[in-house]
């Protein structure tokens, strides 16, 4: 098999094509949150907790000098990314919850029982043998 027919079996396969949609689709949905806790989540949970904003704080562990930038150890801004990947989050887990409620649960149906073993199909023959071939009831009144 040659390289090229190698790599279009390889690329055409279900898995990877379902990877590639997957992919496709995880990133339009993540722009989507990123816009929904961005524009609709922050604002308001901005206006709460003061329009606090991690984002400055930092430690110049070099001050620039002539044509080069300062070193700068910019931990507010990890610390705001860590905030933001909270709310998403929350924001994603809500959205699921809520998705979940709404799914109608399908029923479980109850398994069959299972067949009877050959011993038992024996056993039950027999027990029936046995009830036809028992006399009938004989009266246990004594004489008069």
């Amino acid at each position: 098999m040659s390289f090229v027919q190698e790599f279009k079996s390889f690329a055409m396969k279900g898995n990877v094509v379902d990877m590639a949609v997957g992919i496709i689709i995880g990133a339009a949905f993540g722009k989507i949150v990123s816009s929904f806790v961005g524009d609709v989540v922050m604002p308001p949970l901005g206006l709460l907790i003061g329009g606090v904003d991690f984002s400055d704080l930092a430690v110049i562990l070099k001050p620039a000098q002539g044509d080069a930038p300062a070193v700068v150890l910019a931990y507010g801004k990890f610390i705001q990314t860590v905030f933001d990947f909270l709310i998403v989050a929350f924001a994603i887990f809500m959205a699921v919850k809520m998705m979940n409620k709404l799914r109608k649960h399908e029923e479980v149906k109850p398994a069959a029982p299972p067949a009877p073993t050959k011993e038992e199909v024996l056993l039950t023959e027999i027990r029936d043998i046995l009830k036809e071939q028992r006399s009938p009831v004989i009266d246990t009144k004594p004489p008069l």
